[in-house]
């Protein structure tokens, strides 16, 4: 039996009004945490202010709830290590996406938009939680791997190894025949 028009265009219909709830609800959900880590992350002693902020920015950026304390201190340490402006920079975003209510979505493209100096700073962030590197080139640092969140993302699938056999970069070598 061969569809008609009207049967394929229904076989490609999506439930469009529940796909679209969904979204809002989501995006409404989303939005709202953000906005709860913000004055929390400000707010802080001081001493914590500057890690509280960078692990409510990175949660907002990453879009998880709960990110590995040890690991953001790691994360930290290294970005702020080739960074001076680093402590400051990560406020002045979280100050911003708070003052303007910024969807993290859009984050990027409003920073890239308005050429923001703050602009390569959820990608440093973002490539630091996701690849567990820090810098480029000959200054990068590896701070996680396993625990990078590329690893822990696909954990329930995919196991990535936990050692290398040799030196860093060794597996781009021809191997000896």
């Amino acid at each position: 039996m061969a569809l008609d028009e009207s049967d394929s265009v229904a076989a490609d219909r999506t439930d469009d009004p529940a796909d679209a709830s969904r979204r809002r609800l989501l995006a409404g959900l989303l939005t709202a945490y953000t906005a709860s880590l913000i004055p929390w992350a400000l707010a802080q002693p001081a001493p914590h202010a500057e890690r509280g902020a960078f692990t409510a920015l990175s949660a907002i950026l990453v879009g998880r709830q709960a990110l590995d304390g040890a690991q953001a201190t790691r994360l930290y340490d290294a970005l702020a290590a080739g960074n001076a402006r680093f402590p400051a920079e990560v406020q002045a975003l979280l100050s911003l996406i708070g003052e303007r209510h910024i969807d993290p979505r859009q984050l990027q493209g409003v920073l890239d938009g308005e050429h923001s100096p703050l602009a390569p700073l959820p990608r440093q962030i973002m490539s630091a939680w996701f690849l567990g590197v820090v810098g480029g080139g000959g200054d990068a640092r590896c701070v996680a791997y396993e625990t990078a969140l590329n690893a822990v993302v696909v954990a329930d699938v995919l196991k990535p190894p936990t050692y290398a056999y040799g030196a860093y970069g060794s597996w781009s070598a021809k191997p000896n025949a």
